[in-house]
């Protein structure tokens, strides 16, 4: 009996809308599911450990993976760059393991155009609405609810490359209906 093939699945949508909750909730569920440590070419602070976190390269290792083209995606953050090895995925897959990535909408764009066979997943509220009400409740002044809100839609725009869109208004019903996209 063949064994379903195994999958990179990427998680994304705007801040807000559950994905670190529904993310933990996946990975207890589903048995098969795994995620890969991010690679860094930052500095380790003290106290890090290599392979907990973050794999962490000098800037000549990180040049070279991206010379042959072990990068999935990028994003440099503060002057660091931050990204996902391609080769990382691979070896989980081919342990018979599914892969899951929670990343922000530009960076699982990357990952589609770099591995079109990854099943990207939009994770929002169902409405503008609803997003709004969950900034109001942590938002400091209103002047950062509205800043958080265009963000969200130029991301929801952007995300036209995902191949489905899960609401995150109940954060059960969006962990089961993922889970059972996954076959967990």
């Amino acid at each position: 009996m063949k064994t379903a093939e195994k999958k990179l699945y990427v998680l994304t949508g705007p801040s807000g809308a559950g994905l670190g909750e529904i993310v933990a909730e996946l990975l207890k569920r589903c048995e098969d599911l795994t995620t890969v440590v991010p690679v860094t070419a930052r500095k380790m602070k003290a106290g890090e450990e290599n392979g907990v976190g973050f794999w962490f390269y000098d800037l000549d290792g990180w040049n070279a993976m991206k010379e042959y083209g072990d990068l999935l995606e990028t994003t440099e953050f503060a002057g660091n760059d931050y990204g996902t090895s391609s080769r990382l995925v691979r070896e989980q897959l081919e342990a018979g393991k599914n892969v899951l990535l929670n990343l922000e909408v530009a960076r699982a764009e990357q990952v589609k155009r770099n591995m079109p066979e990854a099943v990207c997943l939009y994770v929002a509220p169902s409405t503008p609405e609803a997003l709004r009400a969950r900034y109001e409740k942590t938002a400091r002044h209103w002047l950062e609810v509205s800043v958080r809100m265009e963000t969200a839609e130029k991301e929801r725009a952007q995300a036209g490359f995902c191949d489905r869109t899960v609401a995150s208004d109940d954060p059960a019903a969006a962990v089961a209906e993922i889970a059972a996209l996954i076959g967990g």
